[in-house]
């Protein structure tokens, strides 16, 4: 017979994953049904359609999304085309080559990257990285998507080498041990049979970062410029959906259309990372497998 502890244990865990459930249910509740005002009153194609956010312009009020979109998804692929091979290299070192005390020296780096207020990591790019983009490219400004996405990826960082990491290890060290013996080398075993092995787990690691760049707010809003217009380039200003909520809830009137289409905003960001996150999660349940 268990023992009184698993059960209390038991019934612990179970009431932590139902509220968890519960949580999220409630966030989404709370989304749709405050989303739902500016729904009937704008309609949804509209907030979609190619335009411009002017809820407070003269004439007639505009809500379209399409460049925050836009703007979200430039600086989430500049941040993972930045973090995942810098991060993938850096999992398969700690995992494959580096020494305990290499480990023990770098882990805690990593930890304390991930802990690095966001508002410092911005301040940062408008102080430091801003005037070196604008040298480097000739333009007038460096506060720009392209930096919004340097300081986002290496925000991603921590969460793609900690989880590449642990996807890496994972591999059995049987497929290790059989490609030294067919005559493979370190690096030829690394690169072609472990982290293929490990493909589903990086991949998914990939997906987690994503998901941390997408939700971020801090830093591309003091990074990236908050300009409405579509941006043409990684060296346009832009604004991503995040930046828009935190830029505009403190201005607007409390159950106006305005105050409802941010919430239809924070809707479409949830969704995103809720679809993001949900792939990364069916992704983390696959074994290990070579490619063939």
């Amino acid at each position: 017979m268990r023992s009184r502890t698993e059960i209390i244990m038991q019934v612990i865990f179970w009431a932590s994953g139902v509220a968890i459930i519960l949580f999220l249910a409630g966030i989404l509740l709370t989304l749709l049904s405050n989303s739902l005002p500016a729904l009937s009153e704008v309609g949804l194609l509209d907030f979609f359609r190619p335009g411009l956010w002017r809820p407070g312009a003269f004439g007639e009020p505009t809500y379209s999304i399409n460049n925050f979109i836009i703007g979200t998804f430039m600086v989430t692929t500049g941040a993972l085309a930045f973090a995942i091979p810098l991060g993938v290299a850096a999992a398969a070192y700690l995992s494959e080559i580096a020494s305990p005390w290499e480990r023990e020296l770098f882990k805690p780096i990593v930890e304390v990257l991930a802990g690095i207020p966001s508002v410092v990591l911005g301040f940062i790019g408008l102080v430091v990285l801003a005037p070196i983009i604008a040298r480097i490219f000739g333009i007038p400004s460096g506060i720009n998507a392209l930096n919004g996405a340097i300081l986002v990826g290496i925000m991603a960082l921590p969460t793609i080498i900690t989880l590449a990491e642990d996807a890496i290890t994972a591999v059995p060290k049987e497929y290790r041990h059989a490609s030294l013996a067919l005559g493979g080398t370190r690096w030829q075993t690394i690169w072609k049979v472990t982290v293929p092995a490990a493909f589903s787990g990086i991949i998914a690691a990939s997906m987690l970062g994503m998901g941390r760049a997408i939700g971020e707010t801090m830093t591309v809003l003091m990074v990236t410029g908050n300009m409405i217009a579509r941006p043409s380039s990684f060296l346009d200003s832009t604004r991503t959906l995040s930046a828009n909520i935190a830029i505009d809830i403190g201005d607007v009137v409390s159950n106006s259309v305005h105050f409802h289409a941010l919430f239809f905003v924070g809707l479409v960001l949830f969704t995103i990372t809720f679809i993001v996150n949900l792939l990364a999660d069916i992704l983390i349940q696959r074994k290990p497998e070579v490619n063939k």
